[in-house]
C-alpha cells in the first residue's frame, strides 16, 4: 500500500504543476497514470476507466481550488465568466458523467485517445483569434457550459483544454484564461464527481476502498501533492514561456495517447 501511495502522490504532485501552469485540471496527466496503475494493481479490466475518470474528478476538486485561488490572488480570474458559465457547467457535466458511466472501458479509452490527440494538435497548432471576437450572451454561456462540461466528464479533466481556448478565442487575455480556467474546473468537478459516485455505487465487483467510481488510496494520494504544487505552476505561469510549454506537451500527449491506443490491441 505504501508502494500505491507514493505512486499516486507523484502522479498528484505532477498533476498539480499543470493544474496551475496551463488551466488543464491535470485531468490529462491522472487519468492515463491512473489506468497504468489501475492495471497493475490487477483490477477488472472492465472498471478501470470509470475509476480514472471518477478518481480523476474527485482529485481536481482539491487541485483546482488550489490553482485558481493561487490565480485569484494575482487578479487573473475573470468572475463574470464563472457566473455565466457555471449553471451549464454543472448540468453538463453531470449528464456526461452518467452518460460516460454506461460505456464500456474500451470505448472510453478510444475516446480519451481521440480527445488527446486532438488537444496535442490544437497546443501545436496555436490559432490566433480574431480581433472583433466577444464572450455570447447568458444563452450562448449556457451552452458552451454544457459542452466544456459534457466532454470533460467523459475525459476526466477539469476542462482546461476546452474553456482555454474558448475563452482566448473571445479574446480574453491568455493568463486571465488560464485563471478562469482553473476556477471553472471546480463546478466541473463536484458535478463530475457526484455522478461517477452516484452511477458507480451499484457495480459489482469494484476493489476495496472504493466509494461508486472513486479509488480512495489514489484520491489521497493525488490531494497530498496536487494542493501544493498547483500555486507553484500558477507562479510559473506568470514568468515561464507558456508556448514553448504547450508544444513540449503536446508531444507527450501524444505520446501518451499512442501508448493508450496500442493497449486497445
Amino acid at each position: 500500500m505504501i508502494t500505491i501511495l507514493a505512486t499516486y502522490s507523484l502522479v498528484g504532485a505532477v498533476s498539480g504543476v499543470l493544474a496551475g501552469l496551463l488551466g488543464i485540471g491535470g485531468g490529462l496527466v491522472i487519468v492515463p497514470m491512473l489506468v497504468f496503475c489501475f492495471t497493475w494493481q490487477q483490477i477488472p479490466q472492465e472498471l478501470i476507466m470509470h475509476l480514472a475518470l471518477g478518481t480523476s474528478m474527485a482529485s481536481i476538486i482539491f487541485t483546482a481550488t488550489s490553482s485558481f485561488w493561487a490565480h485569484h490572488k494575482r487578479g487573473a480570474v475573470h468572475w463574470i465568466v464563472v457566473r455565466r458559465i457555471v449553471l451549464g457547467i454543472f448540468l453538463g457535466t453531470f449528464l456526461g458523467s452518467c452518460l460516460a458511466a454506461r460505456m464500456s472501458t474500451n470505448f472510453l479509452k478510444g475516446f480519451f485517445v481521440i480527445f488527446l490527440y486532438y488537444v496535442a494538435s490544437q497546443m501545436l497548432l496555436n490559432k490566433k483569434p480574431k480581433p472583433s471576437r466577444q464572450l455570447p450572451g447568458p444563452l450562448g454561456m449556457f451552452g458552451v457550459g454544457n459542452v466544456i462540461g459534457s466532454f470533460s466528464s467523459m475525459v476526466g479533466i477539469g476542462g482546461g483544454t476546452l474553456s482555454v481556448p474558448f475563452m482566448t478565442w473571445c479574446n480574453i487575455p491568455v493568463h486571465e484564461a488560464i485563471g478562469t480556467s482553473a476556477a471553472i474546473g471546480f463546478p466541473i468537478a463536484i458535478a463530475g464527481t457526484a455522478g461517477y459516485l452516484y452511477n458507480g455505487l451499484q457495480t459489482a465487483n469494484l476493489p476495496q476502498y472504493s466509494v461508486g467510481y472513486i479509488y480512495l488510496p489514489a484520491l489521497a494520494g493525488l490531494i497530498v501533492t496536487s494542493v501544493l504544487t498547483a500555486p507553484l505552476g500558477a507562479r510559473l505561469a506568470h514568468s515561464l514561456p507558456v508556448g514553448r510549454l504547450k508544444r513540449i506537451f503536446a508531444v507527450l500527449l501524444y505520446l501518451v495517447g499512442t501508448r493508450m491506443l496500442i493497449s486497445l490491441f
